[in-house]
């Protein structure tokens, strides 16, 4: 089948999918699960096989630890679908109610996007988590993941396609899987028949396809994430949160980049760079005077590492740290330890970034963990979504107006007047 034959049977499937009972997706999700549990196996095979072939060509580690999956990550993947299952309908919900006139009234309704491209790296267990968002959400979804998990997302796919036609035939074609970079240049020229694209990986995808497309594009480019131990700081959880958001998953987007430290906190360095065993660290000349540090020159302020490596700088204020983090990060997750209210909250305020974090570990800026159910992605940008993107960034919305043979002449000439009155 084409590139253009599946967009335009994800097409149609959209519309269906637009209103289909919630308690049909659930069904499908749940049976998505079932599925999956009995076919671990066969999915643990594959993925071992694109690990295998990865390890050959030299796939870069944060990459191949990406695409791994073992039985805890098949599990979480499971418990992933169960809990978008269990998520409330954002279809159909109304966000407002009002009277134009009597017997005129007005209604702004969520509604799905309609047919959503997401095209990611590494990562096989994205792949079930976009398409569990989308069918939820009541769209249809065009997926291309990358070519080291060639073998995995092929079966995932085929898995997923038929645990969805058990279910329902208003599923067929919902859910596409393109492979090829010919297939993605076809995709990305698709701006009449798909709403919205959505990349997930690299800094250079993300450029490559804002860059090749008349489709609106949601996602960020970097995650360059800071922590700042502010000098009232509690010693014991500024070295925990350090460590959990640097080492618990170094390559991912919300994993620790730059730790910035009080200068009146400096004392806290010793133990921190012990804490930090394994990690690679970089600092400015006061951070030197104190551990054992590579020099870091300009570029490690705003770098993406994705390893175990770690700017570390000294400030001497909450408001230069701010201006640092404004100045250097992605916009993406920055975090404060303090344990003054009021500075955390100017720091919570005067932050731009999609997630701001007091006394928690980056590593929480995630849609699992905010209670979304799963992510499709996290949007840097400010317009539609921002942040975790879960079911409602899925959706757009739509005005219905209900009337009595109402026209506008009368309210034109004079004749009638709104009233223009919100309703419960």
């Amino acid at each position: 089948m084409t590139v253009a034959e599946q967009v335009a049977l994800a097409r149609a499937a959209a519309y269906k999918l637009a209103v289909l009972p919630t308690e049909t997706k659930n069904r499908g999700l749940l049976r998505i699960a079932e599925v999956l549990l009995d076919e671990q196996d066969a999915v643990l095979a594959a993925n071992a096989t694109d690990g295998e072939a990865a390890r050959t060509s030299g796939l870069g580690e944060s990459l191949y630890k990406r695409l791994l999956l073992n039985e805890r990550k098949l599990q979480i993947i499971v418990d992933s679908l169960r809990s978008v299952a269990a998520l409330r309908d954002p279809v159909g919900e109304v966000l407002l109610r009002r009277e134009l006139d009597d017997g005129l009234e007005l209604g702004q309704v969520r509604v799905p996007i309609g047919v959503i491209g997401v095209i990611f790296e590494s990562r096989p267990d994205a792949l079930v988590q976009i398409a569990s968002l989308a069918i939820k959400s009541g769209n249809a979804v065009i997926l291309k993941g990358g070519s080291e998990a060639k073998e995995t997302n092929r079966l995932l796919h085929s898995l997923l396609v038929r645990a969805l036609s058990e279910t329902d035939p208003a599923f067929d074609g919902a859910v596409a899987l393109v492979e090829g970079r010919e297939e993605i240049g076809s995709v990305l020229t698709m701006d009449g028949q798909i709403d919205l694209m959505i990349p997930r990986g690299s800094s250079e995808l993300v450029r490559y396809i804002q860059d090749n497309t008349r489709i609106p594009v949601l996602g960020h480019a970097d995650g360059v994430c800071h922590l700042y131990v502010d000098e009232s700081a509690d010693p014991g959880m500024a070295i925990r949160l350090t460590v959990d958001s640097k080492t618990q998953y170094p390559a991912v987007c919300n994993a620790l980049e730059t730790l910035l430290i009080h200068e009146e906190r400096t004392d806290l360095l010793p133990d921190i760079a012990r804490a930090l065993k394994g990690v690679e660290l970089r600092g400015c000349a006061e951070t030197r005077r104190h551990i054992d540090a590579a020099p870091a020159d300009e570029s490690d302020w705003s770098a993406e590492y994705n390893d175990l490596v770690l700017a570390i700088r000294v400030v001497p204020s909450l408001d230069a740290a701010v201006d640092h983090i404004n100045r250097y990060s992605s916009h993406h997750t920055d975090a404060i330890v303090t344990a003054d209210g009021a500075r955390a909250e100017q720091f919570l305020s005067r932050v731009d970034s999609s997630s701001v974090l007091w006394n928690a570990s980056t590593r929480f800026a995630d849609g699992f963990r905010y209670g979304l159910g799963a992510e499709v992605g996290i949007s840097t940008g400010k317009i539609h979504a921002r942040g975790p993107v879960g079911l409602e960034g899925l959706t757009t919305t739509k005005y219905r107006i209900v009337g009595e043979g109402h026209i506008v002449a009368d309210y034109a000439d004079g004749r009638m007047t709104f009233t223009h009155r919100d309703l419960s």
